[in-house]
C-alpha cells in the first residue's frame, strides 16, 4: 500500500519580499509530472526559479527526482523532496515557483522558504492509502441489486456506474482481496451475482486519514 494526497493542492509564502508560490498534485507517471511542470512554466513564464520534486511508484519501483532549477544546489529540490520522504508520500509532484523580491536569501534562507512553501501545501490536503485493485463489471438480476448496493456501501466498494439492460450490469473499484472476497460470495451464493469479470488494474484509494 502506498500513501499520498488526496487532492491537488497549493500554498503561497513571503520571504524578504521574494513570493514563493507551491503547487502539489497527484500524479500517476513521469510523464504526467514533467507535462505538469511544462504547465507551470507557461503559467509563471516571467518567474525565475520552478524547483520541483516528485516521488512515483513505477513498474520498478519508487522514483524520486528533483531540481533546483538554477537555485543554489541543494536549498530547493532537495528539501521538498526530503519532506516527500519523510512523510512516506508516493505519487506526489510539487512545484514551487519563485519571484525574485531584489533581497538575497542566502543558502538557509532559500531551504527554509523552499520548505515551508511545500509544507503549507501539503498539509491543506488529506492523506489517503493507495493500493493496486481493478474495476471489476458484475451482472446481477434486477431483484438483487438493493442487496448489492447495501454490501457495498458496508464495504466501501465504489461503484463506479450501473447500467439497466435486460439484466443490470455494475461497475465496481475494488482491492485484489475485496475482487477475492465477492467470488467467494458469488459461489457460496451469498450474493447472487451471474457473472465477474475483471475489467483493468488501476489504484484504488481507501483509508482516508483525518
Amino acid at each position: 500500500m502506498l500513501k499520498t494526497i488526496k487532492e491537488n493542492t497549493s500554498a503561497e509564502i513571503i520571504e524578504k519580499k521574494s513570493k514563493f508560490i507551491a503547487n502539489v498534485y497527484y500524479i500517476q507517471s513521469e510523464e504526467e509530472a514533467e507535462e505538469i511542470i511544462k504547465q507551470i512554466r507557461k503559467q509563471y513564464h516571467d518567474a525565475k526559479h520552478h524547483c520541483y520534486a516528485y516521488s512515483i511508484m513505477t513498474k520498478n519501483g519508487i522514483k524520486n527526482k528533483m531540481s533546483d532549477d538554477g537555485e543554489p544546489s541543494g536549498t530547493a529540490g532537495m528539501p521538498m523532496l526530503n519532506i516527500l520522504v519523510k512523510r512516506e508520500l508516493v505519487n506526489v509532484l510539487v512545484i514551487v515557483t519563485r519571484y525574485f523580491g531584489g533581497i538575497l536569501l542566502g543558502t538557509g534562507g532559500l531551504l527554509r522558504a523552499y520548505s515551508e512553501a511545500t509544507l503549507q501545501a501539503i498539509e491543506k490536503t488529506e492523506m489517503v492509502i493507495e493500493e493496486i485493485g481493478y474495476e471489476v463489471e458484475i451482472i446481477i438480476q434486477y431483484q438483487e441489486l438493493e442487496k448489492i448496493q447495501y454490501y457495498c456501501q458496508k464495504n466501501a466498494i465504489t461503484i463506479l456506474k450501473i447500467e439497466y439492460e435486460e439484466k443490470v450490469k455494475c461497475i465496481l473499484e475494488m482491492t485484489e482481496e475485496e475482487k477475492e472476497k465477492i467470488e467467494q460470495l458469488k459461489k457460496e451464493f451469498t450474493l447472487k451475482i451471474e457473472n465477474i469479470t475483471k475489467l483493468k488494474m488501476k489504484n484504488i484509494r481507501k483509508n482516508i486519514e483525518k
